[in-house]
């Protein structure tokens, strides 16, 4: 009976820590689990304005269906598409525009809204309102990482694709983006804006490299980059991190928010899409 016990003990906690390690990407942003930034509607008319193709699809998971906006760039060749993994604010038009502006660059970029199907009439994001931060938290790791999957693997098929797919995530989607590389071996790169590292057994996983972008005022999560230096070393995987002094967090929606403040943010936010853009361009 003893024995039963202690076995039983030693399965639920192994369960326990599993448990936790899968919301450390989520945990790391609790702060922000607000409503949403103030209105972006100076996001609005670069999307108004674009020549570019734009649409929302939706991407079947099983039962779940991922509402997603995607942009097509206007090349002549097949493209390199991007999975574009929002904030903790939910897919808002920020985010949007980052797509647009990978497609701009040449790139097919898709970002679903992984909070589709959870709102109170089974939408999305704009469903949700102030409840985007709960509904955030409260979103299955296995759920998440199926959601990119199927995008993933929807992008990949489009005819004007060429296969190859990378993913980037911003906050809390910066922290997936890190989680989603140990999930999905086939991904070229993936891109860590200000997030955090999975555990150090999920590392292991990882078979592309790893690019972070951090914000030297942002101690919170830029604290984590000696964590994640180490353990991606130990593992023999790629990672190349990159803190923009005097940058804070979120620096590249607030670096192109008409009411930033911060020039560090600005810097940083024109520096890392240089940076972004360059690397992109060697896949």
């Amino acid at each position: 009976m003893a024995k039963l016990v202690v076995t039983m003990t030693v399965l639920f906690l192994a369960a326990v820590g599993a448990f936790a390690q899968e919301r450390v990407a989520g945990n790391l942003h609790t702060e922000h689990m607000t409503s949403a930034p103030a209105a972006q509607d100076w996001a609005k008319p670069r999307l108004e304005k674009s020549p570019r193709h734009q649409e929302w699809v939706s991407v079947k998971n099983g039962q779940r269906t991922v509402s997603s906006f995607i942009v097509y760039p206007e090349v002549k060749n097949k493209a390199t598409a991007v999975v574009v993994i929002h904030e903790i604010f939910g897919l808002t038009d920020w985010v949007r525009t980052v797509a647009d502006r990978l497609a701009e660059a040449g790139y097919i970029a898709i970002a679903p809204d992984l909070l589709s199907g959870m709102g109170p009439k089974g939408g999305g994001t704009s469903e949700l309102g102030s409840g985007v931060g709960q509904a955030i938290r409260d979103l299955p790791p296995d759920q998440i990482t199926a959601d990119l999957n199927a995008v993933a693997d929807y992008v990949a098929k489009l005819p004007a694709a060429n296969g190859n797919v990378a993913v980037a995530g911003f906050c809390w989607g910066g922290s997936q983006s890190f989680r989603f590389a140990t999930n999905r071996p086939t991904l070229k790169a993936a891109f860590v804006f200000y997030g955090g590292p999975p555990d150090q057994d999920a590392v292991a996983r990882i078979k592309s490299p790893v690019y972070g972008f951090y914000g030297g005022n942002d101690a919170r999560v830029t604290a984590t980059v000696p964590k994640a230096t180490d353990m991606m070393k130990q593992a023999g995987k790629a990672y190349d991190p990159v803190t923009y002094e005097g940058a804070g967090h979120g620096f590249m929606r607030s670096g192109e928010d008409p009411a930033n403040t911060v020039d560090a943010n600005k810097k940083a936010h024109e520096e890392a899409w240089q940076r972004w853009l360059a690397v992109l361009k060697k896949i």
